[in-house]
């Protein structure tokens, strides 16, 4: 980016390649729903290990259509970690099904399976539902323990919906396993939003193993459509001289508008392309960044933390600081931060906290998700970043923390 650029905590990186593969659909006969989703949807089950993939217009779509296609209703209950995104939860919500949140790691910002654990014991407690689902969260990149959560599932009778929106590329087990493909849960949520890892300008996909859930996932992001008549439910009504009518569907249950154009799928087959390149270089960074912050500024600030066994598919390099310890508020770093060019973000404020889900469920005890929340500070990490802009924002760190 060079010296004098501002530095976003995150931005989309757009090739002149991504230019022109959009002015070819541009061009093509389909604008919405033609060819190329088919072929981003295929060649992104590929790259996961996935035998089915679904896209959609959002990462909080692919959130809610997982929860639908999975039959979660009224009388159901979620379990969902504290750190998180909004949509995690809000896509349970969508459904009329409860939440009940998970304690995370306060080093981390994961979900256990010690937590996962306490929240069903505190599920039987609230009395709110039956456990369905658990929604466990890849934060930054880094992955959770699949296989811990999974077993906890397992023995609790608990389908597991993976949002994978920040964990494109993540690999765990020692590299055994990757998000996306499916092995510790039903299905897997990502996003495309221009700053994660790779972007079709907006959009989400949704992976599984099940086909039964790719076509309730298919149906449900065309209001609910149905148009093969071995399922209709009212076959005379589709039927002209004992024939199938071309035209006739059927909405059984109601569905949303959620399908991505192919203007957007273009522009996702291209990034899509460019995956390994793009995660590759976010390592790089993550490396230089480990270095410089543990030789400068530990113990004050940390690195991000992550599994002995973890492979990230780097999203954020949210680090911990202790700010107590600085002397240092975070707005007051934050705002020099800024002065100095370098944008930051928090990632994020507690979603039990937010006032929807206080009124609904009450302030609740989330002392892992606290301590993380109150150290957590993001930093600028994409792919178009050099070497020299790494070490501009240690140095602008540094010099702030120095400043106190």
């Amino acid at each position: 980016m060079g010296e004098a650029g501002f530095l976003p905590y995150g931005r989309q990186s757009i090739e002149e390649d991504d230019i022109e593969a959009v002015a070819r659909a541009l061009r093509g006969d389909f604008l919405t729903t033609g060819p190329l989703v088919g072929q981003f949807e295929e060649a992104f089950a590929a790259r996961v290990g996935a035998s089915h993939a679904v896209c959609c217009t959002s990462g909080t779509a692919a959130l809610h259509l997982a929860a639908l296609a999975l039959g979660l209703g009224p009388g159901d209950v979620a379990i969902v970690p504290a750190i998180t995104f909004l949509a995690t939860a809000n896509a349970v919500r969508y459904v009329g099904a409860e939440v009940v949140f998970a304690d995370v790691d306060p080093s981390s910002g994961l979900m256990t399976p010690e937590t996962l654990e306490a929240a069903l014991g505190e599920t039987a407690r609230l009395g709110r539902g039956v456990p369905r689902a658990v929604l466990p969260v890849h934060l930054k990149g880094v992955p959770a323990d699949m296989v811990g959560l999974s077993a906890v599932a397992a023995r609790q009778g608990l389908a597991v919906i993976e949002d994978g929106a920040h964990a494109l590329g993540t690999r765990y087990g020692g590299g055994a396993f990757q998000v996306g493909g499916n092995r510790h849960a039903a299905m897997t949520a990502f996003s495309l939003h221009p700053v994660k890892t790779m972007t079709s300008g907006e959009g989400g996909m949704v992976t599984t193993e099940d086909e039964a859930l790719a076509r309730n996932l298919r149906r449900f992001r065309s209001h609910g459509m149905e148009a093969d008549p071995a399922r209709w439910r009212q076959p005379d009504l589709g039927m002209e001289g004992g024939l199938p009518a071309p035209w006739y569907h059927e909405m059984g249950e109601i569905g949303f508008n959620y399908r991505l154009p192919d203007v957007n799928c273009a522009l996702g087959l291209s990034q899509l392309g460019k995956l390994d390149r793009f995660l590759a270089r976010r390592a790089e960074l993550v490396v230089l960044y480990d270095r410089l912050l543990r030789i400068r500024l530990a113990p004050v600030v940390l690195p991000p933390a992550r599994p002995a066994d973890a492979d990230p598919g780097w999203h954020l390099y949210a680090v911990q600081i202790d700010f107590a310890a600085a002397g240092l508020s975070r707005r007051a770093l934050i705002a020099g931060l800024r002065q100095d060019g370098i944008g930051t973000q928090v990632h994020y404020i507690p979603v039990p906290w937010q006032p929807y889900y206080r009124q609904r469920y009450g302030e609740g005890s989330f002392p892992g998700a606290a301590a993380f929340y109150r150290g957590t500070l993001s930093l600028p990490l994409f792919p178009a970043m050099t070497d020299e802009d790494v070490l501009r924002v240690v140095d602008c760190l540094a010099a702030r923390l120095a400043a106190r």
